[in-house]
C-alpha cells in the first residue's frame, strides 16, 4: 500500500479531532502532501470512527485517484488547491468545528483575542466568501483569499487550517476552534480587549524562536 503511514496518520487523527468535538460523523476533511504531485486524502462518507488506512485515498494534484477503493473527499478541489498555492503547506484539515462555524455564519472574522492567535500567522482570522461545498468556486475563493494565513473561517461553512505537515494542520484547527470559543464566552460577559498587531508579530517571532530552539536539541540528541 502506497504511503501506508501517512494513510494511518490521517485515519487516527480523523478520530482524535472527532473525540475533541472538531469533526462528526462524515463531515471534514483531512489531507497530506505526500509527494510533489500526490496528496493522501480522507474518504468521502465514511464516519471516522470506520476509516482504516486502506480508505484513504492517494490522488494526483490533478484528481486522479491514483490508489484507493473510496472516493476521495467531496472537498478535494478545495484541498488541491491550497498544495497548488502554498508549497509550505504539507497537510489541510477542514471542520465543520462549533464555535468557529458559529461565526462562520456570523460571516464574522476573528479578532486578536489571545496571542496564540499568532500561531496561526495572522492577527486576525478571516472569513472566506460563501461559495457552495465541493465546487471549484469554492477551491477559488479560498485561493483569493487565503494569502499566508494558516487558518480561516469559511462563511456559513465551517474551517480550513493549513500546516508544514497534517499533525500541524490540526493543531492550527484546535487553535481556531480555542480562540472562536474563548470570543464567543467572552462577549457573553463584556466587550472583549482585542490585542495590537505589534504584539501579534512580537509573539509570533518568539514562537519562531521557541520552535528554532526545540528543532536544533531534537537534532542534537539524534545526533548524540
Amino acid at each position: 500500500m502506497l504511503f501506508e503511514q501517512t494513510r494511518h496518520e490521517i485515519a487516527e487523527l480523523g478520530r482524535r479531532l472527532e473525540s475533541e468535538g472538531l469533526l462528526n460523523h462524515t463531515a471534514g476533511n483531512i489531507s497530506a502532501r505526500v509527494a510533489p504531485d500526490l496528496v493522501a486524502i480522507s474518504p468521502s462518507s465514511v464516519p471516522y470512527p470506520h476509516i482504516k488506512a486502506e480508505d484513504v485515498v492517494i490522488v494526483s494534484t490533478d484528481g486522479q485517484v491514483v490508489e484507493g477503493h473510496r472516493r476521495p473527499s467531496s472537498e478535494l478541489a478545495m484541498h488541491l488547491m491550497m498544495y497548488q498555492i502554498r508549497p509550505d503547506v504539507g497537510g489541510v484539515v477542514h471542520t465543520h468545528a462549533t464555535h468557529a462555524t458559529t461565526f462562520a455564519v456570523l460571516n464574522e472574522p476573528i479578532p486578536a483575542v489571545h496571542y496564540e492567535i499568532a500561531a496561526l500567522a495572522i492577527d486576525q482570522v478571516p472569513v472566506i466568501p460563501y461559495a457552495t461545498y465541493g465546487t471549484q468556486e469554492l477551491a477559488e475563493q479560498v485561493r483569493t483569499a487565503i494569502g499566508d494565513a494558516n487558518a480561516a473561517i469559511l462563511a456559513n461553512h465551517g474551517t480550513i487550517a493549513l500546516g508544514p505537515t497534517v499533525a500541524a494542520a490540526a493543531t492550527f484547527t484546535q487553535i481556531l476552534e480555542f480562540l472562536a470559543t474563548v470570543y464567543y464566552r467572552a462577549r457573553q460577559v463584556g466587550k472583549p480587549v482585542i490585542l495590537p498587531r505589534d504584539e501579534i508579530v512580537r509573539v509570533r517571532e518568539k514562537f519562531r524562536q521557541s520552535a528554532l530552539a526545540m528543532a536544533a536539541q531534537a537534532a542534537a540528541q539524534s545526533g548524540s
